[in-house]
């Protein structure tokens, strides 16, 4: 799968952003390829916060990500 442009993830809603982010990475991924792939992508301060607020641990997939986004900063993000 291809990543998105660095110059058209900023410009998305937060919700686009992170999926755009979590589609890009590779799983499993831990917490920080997962800001580091959003940070590589150009995503706003706010996706690299929520990102960087997961616990430290491994991700299988987008769906255990999406789950813990979701629990944490309420509905709409989660799967």
């Amino acid at each position: 799968m291809t990543r998105p442009a660095a110059h058209d993830v900023p410009r998305e809603s937060i919700d686009l952003q992170i999926a755009d982010v979590l589609r890009a990475a590779a799983y499993p991924a831990n917490k920080d390829a997962l800001v580091d792939a959003a940070r590589e992508a150009g995503a706003s301060n706010e996706v690299l916060a929520m990102l960087d607020g997961l616990p430290e641990q491994d991700y299988a997939d987008i769906s255990a990500v999406t789950k813990l986004i979701g629990s944490n900063f309420g509905p709409g993000l989660g799967a």
